[in-house]
C-alpha cells in the first residue's frame, strides 16, 4: 500500500484495514465526506435541537413513509427509546420512573430465535422480554421456530410491544406478526439496523405494518456512527421525543416541537427522561441528514456489483494457495455485499484459522477479517469497506501468513 499518514498514526495507534464489514468495534463505516463537511459547518453556530430534529424527522418521514421520524445516538439507543415510548406512552409519571417499571405493564414479546445480544437495549428501557417458540428449525425437524399462536398466547394486559429482528430468514413473516399484534392492539418494533441496502427497505417494514422501525445511521447510510433512525407512528415518536429532548426548562417558556408533541395532552413539563443519556448533537444530526439524502440518491445496484467483482477477485487469488478453499456468497442472503468465505485446512496452510485471524490483528496496520466462523475453520472477507488497493493488501497479508 502507498505510505500515507493517518490521524491514528499521529496518535500512535495502528489503523485498521477493514475486511470485516461495518462493525462498530472497528469504527462502523467511513462517513461520507459531504457529511463531514456538513458537520463541520454545523459546529460553527447554535441551533435549537428540537428544530433540527423536526428537519431530520421530515426527511425520515419522506424516505420511509412513516408518520414521523427521529434521530438517536445509534440503532441500539433507538430501540431503547422506542420501547420506552411503548411502555410510557403519554404518561409523564411513567416517563419519570423508567427504567423502574414496578406496577407498570412492561412485557415485550419476542420470538426466541430473534433473541440476540442487542436485546439488552430493550431491557435497558425497563422491559421484561417474554420469548416464545424454540429452535427446532435449526435442528432440521421441519417445524418452524415460532408459531403465530405462540405469539398470540403470550400477549396479555402486561404486553407493551412485540419485538422483531429483521433478517432475510426471520420467521414468522413480519406481516403475519403485525396482524396478530394489531388484533390485540399491541405495537410491533422492528430492528432493521443493518438491513440497508436495498434502499427499498427504508419503506418495506412500514409498508408491512410495523409501528416502529430502527435503522443504523452509521452503516450503509454512512452517516455519523453515533446516529440511529427511529421511524414509525407519530404518537410513539412523540413519546420518544418527550423522553429524549432536554426538558430542564421552565414551563412558561416550554415550547416542544408541535409536529411531534401535542402539548395539550400533557399536564406539564416532563422530567429529564431515560433518553437523556442517548442524546445526539447538532453536528451528528446535520451529518445524518446529509448522509441520508445522499444514500437515497446513490446507485446501490452499482455498489453491490462492484463489491461482487471485488469479492471474486479476492476469492480467486486466495484459492491459489494450498489450504485455502474459497467460495463467494452472493449479496442478499445475510449480507449487503457478496462475501468471500475462506475455509482453512490447517495442515496444508500451516496455520489454523484462529491463529491466522489473531495474527492479522496484531499487525500495523491491523487487518480485520470476519471471525464469526472460526469454529468452522473458516473466516470471511467482506469487500464493502475496502478500496481496490486495500483488497490487494488483504490478499498479500493473507498469503504472507500462509506457510
Amino acid at each position: 500500500m502507498d505510505e500515507h499518514t493517518t490521524i491514528y498514526d499521529e496518535l500512535g495507534i495502528p489503523p485498521v484495514i477493514n475486511a470485516a464489514g461495518t462493525k462498530t468495534r472497528i469504527g462502523g463505516s467511513l462517513i461520507r465526506p459531504e457529511a463531514v463537511e456538513a458537520m463541520s459547518r454545523a459546529s460553527e453556530s447554535f441551533v435549537r435541537i428540537s428544530d433540527l430534529q423536526i428537519r431530520a424527522g421530515e426527511l425520515i418521514q419522506d424516505v420511509t413513509g412513516a408518520e414521523a421520524g427521529y434521530v438517536v445516538s445509534g440503532a441500539a439507543a433507538s430501540m431503547t427509546l422506542g420501547i420506552a415510548a411503548c411502555i410510557a406512552g403519554d404518561d409523564l409519571g411513567v416517563m419519570s420512573t423508567l427504567p423502574d417499571t414496578e406496577g407498570v405493564a412492561d412485557e415485550v414479546v419476542m420470538p426466541r430465535s430473534h433473541r440476540n445480544g442487542y436485546d439488552h437495549a430493550i431491557r435497558a428501557a425497563g422491559a421484561t422480554i417474554v420469548d416464545v417458540g424454540n429452535n427446532d428449525n435449526y435442528l432440521g425437524t421441519g417445524s418452524k421456530n415460532t408459531e403465530l399462536w405462540e405469539i398470540a398466547d403470550a400477549i396479555n394486559d402486561e404486553t407493551v410491544a412485540v419485538a422483531y429482528m429483521e433478517k432475510s430468514y426471520s420467521q414468522p413473516d413480519l406481516e403475519d406478526v403485525v396482524e396478530v399484534a394489531h388484533e390485540r392492539d399491541v405495537p410491533v418494533l422492528v430492528d432493521a439496523a443493518a438491513e440497508l441496502p436495498p434502499k427499498s427497505n427504508l419503506e418495506k417494514f412500514i409498508d408491512q405494518g410495523a409501528d416502529l422501525v430502527v435503522f443504523s445511521g452509521g452503516k450503509a447510510i454512512r452517516g455519523p456512527q453515533t446516529t440511529g433512525i427511529l421511524a414509525g407512528r407519530a404518537d410513539l415518536i412523540g413519546s420518544a421525543a418527550m423522553q429524549h429532548l432536554d426538558m430542564h426548562v421552565a414551563e412558561e417558556v416550554w415550547e416542544p416541537p408541535a409536529d411531534l408533541i401535542n402539548i395539550e395532552r400533557f399536564g406539564g413539563v416532563p422530567r429529564q427522561g431515560i433518553g437523556r443519556q442517548l442524546k445526539v448533537g447538532k453536528e451528528e444530526l446535520v451529518g445524518l441528514i446529509r448522509a441520508l439524502e445522499l444514500f437515497v440518491e446513490e446507485d446501490t445496484d452499482e455498489l453491490v456489483a462492484n463489491w461482487e467483482e471485488r469479492s471474486r477477485t479476492i476469492a480467486a487469488a486466495l484459492a491459489e494457495a494450498p489450504g485455502y478453499e474459497t467460495t463467494v456468497e452472493p449479496a442478499g442472503k445475510t449480507n449487503i455485499a457478496a462475501t468471500v468465505w475462506v475455509s482453512v485446512d490447517a495442515d496444508k496452510a500451516g496455520i489454523d484459522t484462529g491463529s491466522l485471524v489473531s495474527e492479522l490483528r496484531k499487525e500495523d496496520p491491523r487487518v480485520f477479517v470476519g471471525p464469526d466462523h472460526i469454529h468452522e475453520s473458516a473466516f470471511t472477507v467482506n469487500p464493502s469497506c475496502l478500496t481496490d488497493e486495500e483488497s490487494e493488501y488483504v490478499i498479500e497479508r493473507l498469503l504472507a501468513h500462509h506457510q
